[in-house]
């Protein structure tokens, strides 16, 4: 369980793909001398909830399986490459944005960005199969960053961001085109799919 709040990021060592499918991805991350995070521990990476499988000082390696590569833009990772990095949770933590499960429900476009105030308003398109979820001042994970939904529009949802999440995360470097993973709400996954079953 994470909250989104990031903290900490990670350079891409290598992203290799595996012959059977699937891809070992090393990155050299902030925060192991503080965190100090142990094989089998969960690691959001981009919003990614995935277990490290080896530690050798500030580099932790990750098995990424194919679902995982299907279903984020973990495997257009590239060496030199930045991302985001929370460590799960601890029992007494302060929980200052939402759950967040690192359980990605799908990927996005950056539509436009435009300054605002002292920080940015970003538009990410917002697939149909998706639209019922994502609702004006909804939680949203963005590359594994808890924020609030600013407003909706047809096929589109806007983000606005504060300097600080611009600095702290990757966010402030996502070009137009460029992909995101989104997690929904979880309560909002679960509402809509209770609805669905319900009408059945």
């Amino acid at each position: 369980m994470f909250s989104g709040l990031i903290g900490y990021r990670a350079t891409v060592v290598a992203n290799d793909v595996l012959p059977g499918g699937g891809a070992t991805l090393r990155l050299r991350c902030e925060g192991v001398g503080d965190e100090r995070p142990e094989v089998k521990d969960s690691i959001a990476v981009n919003g990614v909830c995935l277990t490290a499988t080896r530690i050798e000082g500030e580099t932790i390696s990750f098995d990424v399986i194919p679902e995982t590569l299907a279903r984020s833009t973990l495997g257009t990772l590239r060496i030199g490459d930045q991302a985001n990095i929370e460590y799960s949770l601890r029992i007494g933590d302060r929980m200052g944005g939402h759950f967040v499960y690192g359980h990605v429900d799908t990927t996005a476009r950056v539509l436009a960005r435009t300054p605002e105030g002292q920080g940015e308003r970003v538009r990410i398109e917002r697939a149909s199969a998706f639209e019922p979820t994502i609702a004006e001042k909804a939680f949203i994970s963005v590359d594994g960053v808890s924020l609030t939904v600013a407003s909706v529009g047809d096929g589109w949802f806007e983000l606005a961001l504060i300097p600080e999440t611009l600095a702290r995360t990757t966010l402030g470097e996502r070009p137009v085109g460029s992909a995101v993973n989104i997690e929904i709400d979880p309560l909002a996954r679960y509402v809509v799919e209770a609805v669905r079953v319900r009408n059945l």
